[in-house]
């Protein structure tokens, strides 16, 4: 159990909404248009799901322009992105916390999905990649959620699904509970969530 918590961040990839292959397919054909190999859906989850894209393309050295591009054309690919039968009925069961979402996704693609799954209202605050120098496993986006929703980072829990959600969050001095990925308390669904906290 998890308990004096005051707000909950939540990452939004793998989290709240399903949207590996929007990503995959708008990266890939990203690639290609800048005449760079495409990436299969294994070496896009081993390569790039849950970092931050910018940093990728400049570790592997490939065109920073990739980037902008990427996100530009992402909103093609949205038919891919599913809402989780589980999310809308989680959040509604959380109104006694401060929430916010904090994802190394881009402001435009964050609002367009918000809005899309009418998941907006739920959220105090949302802080994307446009917010800060460093994505997620840095810090820098867990203090900056906690600063604008007036809160420690000691009384807030995040809650992730990699590795660097969890990097982040405990680099940050929050709990993290781990979505399928060991950290402070793993779950399996987001659904048991309520019960933890």
């Amino acid at each position: 159990m998890i308990r004096s918590a005051e707000a909950l961040l939540f990452d939004l990839d793998g989290v709240l909404v399903d949207s590996l292959d929007s990503w995959w397919h708008s990266l890939d054909a990203a690639l290609k248009a800048f005449n760079q190999p495409g990436l299969s859906r294994d070496q896009f989850i081993q390569r790039f799901w849950g970092h931050d894209l910018y940093e990728n393309l400049r570790v592997l050295g490939l065109p920073a322009e990739i980037g902008p591009f990427c996100n530009r054309i992402y909103a093609q690919y949205l038919d891919y992105t599913k809402l989780y039968k589980e999310t809308r009925p989680t959040l509604e069961q959380l109104p006694q916390y401060r929430k916010a979402v904090i994802t190394n996704s881009p402001r435009l693609c964050v609002d367009y999905i918000l809005s899309r799954f009418l998941l907006a209202s739920f959220f105090e605050a949302v802080v994307t990649s446009d917010d800060v120098a460093k994505g997620k496993p840095d810090p820098e986006i867990v203090y900056t959620a906690c600063q604008r929703l007036g809160v420690s980072p000691a009384r807030v829990v995040l809650i992730g699904d990699t590795v660097n959600d969890v990097l982040a969050g405990r680099a940050a001095g929050c709990r993290v509970v781990g979505l399928n990925v060991k950290a402070d308390a793993t779950i399996h669904s987001l659904a048991e969530l309520p019960k933890l906290l």
